[in-house]
């Protein structure tokens, strides 16, 4: 029998899903509200007492860092090789540009007009990290932010420790992780959201048999006005700005919920065309765009899991 849990962390919502054959729930699904909570206190940019935070204020001194946060932060520096530099942590002074200041929940939906300017956020070429002293070093005007990375690296996480017991799906806010089909071979389903009207029926339906990682980026739900302007969350690193993009939401099918994160983000940056090019030449991706104007694009693999 699958037992779900549902509760809010990491600014969204969590999902877990555990078949572990019993019509009693596992004793486990308890504790994993305290794994997100001790996560966050490592990775989130709105606690100033977080790690991170701590982090992002320690400027041109070299600072050692958890196993935690130097996972992750391992993790964001290959999503930005994967993604040719489109998907990278350095991007947290220009979401304050954008107004992206506070918690999702508590930020301002009007705000007012700003004279922020297109600039290119740097690489995190410019930032220093030595493995063998598992230290990290920002330059001046350079602060992280592991946003998406962070969710997928959380939901893999969960899910490794739960598929102890049994087949499990962890979701994050839409980083999927999935250990393997239910325990009778049935597939695990996922439905796509309709942007901007969740709750209609879904766009598409997808069929799991086997592990792997899932995850929608979307500009739909994260929407604020700044002065007249329409703001979202996804910055294109090579703008300094909110990305303009014909895709409102594209899911990707991947090897783990962070690459799927990685590539979801690339591609709604990338835009239709370019997007469904990059996607198509991954071989281990799979997935589907939705448009602004309504038009569903479908890369060969997604074929598959539909």
């Amino acid at each position: 029998m699958v037992h779900r849990m549902q509760f809010r962390a990491m600014g969204t919502e969590i999902l877990t899903c555990v078949d572990n054959g019993s019509d009693q729930p596992p004793a486990e699904l308890i504790g994993i509200p305290a794994w997100f909570e001790e996560w966050e206190q490592t990775l989130s940019r709105f606690r100033p007492e977080s790690e991170l935070s701590r982090l992002n204020r320690t400027i041109n001194q070299p600072l050692r860092v958890s196993a935690v946060l130097w996972d992750v932060f391992q993790f964001a520096v290959a999503a930005e090789e994967f993604t040719g530099g489109l998907v990278t942590p350095t991007v947290l002074d220009a979401m304050l540009r954008a107004g992206y200041s506070l918690d999702f929940a508590c930020l301002p939906r009007q705000q007012d007009a700003t004279s922020a300017i297109q600039s290119t956020v740097r690489p995190l070429s410019s930032v220093q990290w030595d493995p063998a002293a598992q230290t990290i070093q920002l330059p001046v005007h350079t602060h992280l932010d592991f946003g998406g990375i962070a969710k997928g690296w959380a939901a893999h996480q969960a899910m490794s420790r739960l598929q102890e017991i049994g087949p499990a799906l962890m979701n994050c806010g839409g980083d999927i992780a999935i250990s393997g089909p239910l325990l009778d071979g049935s597939p695990w389903e996922i439905g796509v959201y309709q942007p901007f009207d969740r709750e209609s029926d879904y766009a598409e339906m997808l069929y799991f048999h086997a592990a792997c990682g899932v995850a929608s980026s979307a500009t739909d739900r994260r929407r604020w006005m700044q002065g007249d302007q329409i703001r979202h969350h996804i910055i294109d690193p090579r703008t300094g700005m909110p990305a303009k993009s014909d895709v409102v939401s594209a899911t990707v099918v991947a090897p783990t919920a962070i690459e799927a994160e990685a590539a979801a983000k690339s591609i709604l940056i990338r835009g239709s065309m370019e997007g469904l090019d990059w996607l198509e030449a991954n071989p281990t991706l799979a997935g589907l765009l939705i448009l602004e104007d309504g038009q569903m694009l479908y890369g060969q693999r997604i074929i598959e899991y539909l």
